[in-house]
């Protein structure tokens, strides 16, 4: 039996970049980018109007002027048509290009019309405090040739949007894993069954399967009663066709659990059976040379579910070349004292609380055991508390590890965190100019009572 930090190591250790492919833009969301993505022209590529309303030339405004003659009208995705007379103004909508001899935008709501013999007249009425009032000026936001999207970014709805800017109609990235995803065990039927009193549907492969669709990969099902011929038989061409088979169930020690056994007849390496911790514990490993790496998961639900966000997600994240860290970042304080076997690493459900002082405070979820699925629907994560010393208290604290997709739940952890050390600097500022305040009005009454 092995630690958990030695056997994430040797996990990753086997974790190869996955290749390359070119896809199309609205299908490469979730893959990890592999080329740098540069800005093809400046953003915005022109002088942008910010408001609907009126450009004109902010000499004219300088100079006293407030009424301003209509020349033309212009609506975005029109050639700009010239400012001619520098006293007039050209009517114009959002998005549209700053005309050139214009610098300033006053909206509509700033000012009024009338007319006069047909001339259409715009009066400001709100000044604007200066030139290029309402603009958004080329090349505000980036300049022709910089960086945009580094190799190595998974491609969400915002960045998919910044490739279409550039014209990447599609994408280098890389290749989405293939898993292979095995449900073991005759008490298990699909999920579309209604199960008789002694079975249960598959709700572990669904789990799965969803799991790691949120990383990134494919997935195809598959189950196998529990039969060594049909192992025998079933499995070769999975650990030949996918990069991973990801199994549930049939790696503890009771009598119908066959998979170590038989995985070790087919070839397949094992490089560790049962790690310390708890649920988990007979988490099994291999790798068939040339062909798939093998997790081979305890079946209780909190099991496979808590080990496949502390190893599979980790490994595929790997494969996938992509610039995220394999480890949490966030570190959450128990909430209230909890029991657990100090030999083994404990991986605990929980909810997760941001106090007021910056505090990240995880409060344990009751479960029935590692077979409570339900449990987990009340859980932001799990927070993983390291084994004791012998005569030494319980941990009390952990690195947290969240179910969300991806790392949101930790990106939105630690955006909170930052959000609250800002608003404690703000506060402590504050406080120090009222004592520097208050120590000035101290000097100022005692120079008035010594004069």
């Amino acid at each position: 039996m092995i630690s958990v930090a030695e056997a994430e190591r040797l996990v990753l250790a086997t974790a190869r970049p996955l290749p390359t492919e070119t896809v199309p833009l609205l299908v490469a969301t979730g893959r990890v980018l592999r080329r740098d993505l540069t800005a093809d022209r400046d953003f915005p590529p022109f002088n942008r109007v910010a408001m609907d309303g009126v450009a004109l030339a902010y000499a004219a405004i300088a100079g006293g002027q407030i009424e301003f003659p209509i020349e033309s009208v212009q609506f975005a995705g029109a050639p700009p048509q010239p400012l001619q007379n520098p006293q007039a103004a050209v009517e114009i909508m959002t998005g549209a290009v700053l005309p050139p001899g214009a610098d300033t935008v006053v909206r509509y709501e700033d000012v009024t019309f009338h007319e006069v013999e047909e001339q259409r007249i715009a009066t400001v009425q709100v000044l604007p405090e200066r030139a290029g009032h309402n603009v958004h000026a080329r090349a505000a936001d980036r300049r022709q040739g910089d960086l945009l999207l580094p190799a190595g970014t998974r491609l969400g709805p915002a960045e998919i949007a910044v490739a279409a800017t550039i014209g990447a109609a599609t994408l280098s990235v890389t290749r989405a894993a293939r898993l292979a995803i095995v449900s073991t065990g005759d008490e298990l039927v699909d999920v579309a069954e209604q199960p008789l009193p002694h079975q249960i549907r598959r709700s572990n492969a669904a789990m799965l399967q969803a799991a790691a669709h949120a990383t990134g990969a494919t997935t195809e099902a598959f189950h196998f009663i529990d039969d060594q011929d049909v192992l025998r038989q079933g499995l070769p061409q999975l650990l030949s066709d996918f990069d991973a088979v990801v199994l549930s169930g049939g790696v503890s020690k009771g009598q119908a659990d066959f998979l170590p056994g038989v995985l070790r007849e087919l070839g397949v390496e094992q490089i560790f059976h049962e790690v310390e911790q708890r649920p988990g514990k007979p988490f099994w490993f291999g790798w068939k040379p040339g062909g798939a790496v093998v997790f081979a998961l305890p079946g209780n639900p909190v099991s496979t579910f808590v080990n496949f966000y502390r190893y599979v997600q980790p490994w595929l994240r790997a494969c996938q070349a992509a610039e995220m860290p394999p480890t949490p970042t966030s570190v959450a304080v128990l909430a209230t004292d909890v029991s657990f076997r100090p030999r083994l690493t404990h991986f605990l459900p929980v909810r997760l609380e941001l106090t007021s002082e910056g505090r990240l405070l995880a409060h344990p979820q009751r479960a029935g055991g590692s077979g409570d699925l339900a449990s987990l629907l009340h859980c932001d994560g799990f927070l993983e508390l390291p084994p004791t010393k012998p005569n030494s208290p319980p941990a009390k604290r952990g690195h947290f590890y969240g179910f969300g997709i991806e790392e949101a739940a930790q990106d939105q952890v630690e955006q909170s965190k930052k959000a609250v050390m800002q608003s404690r600097a703000k506060h402590l500022a504050c406080l120090v100019g009222v004592l520097l305040l208050c120590q000035h009005a101290r000097c100022f009454a005692l120079l008035c009572i010594t004069a």
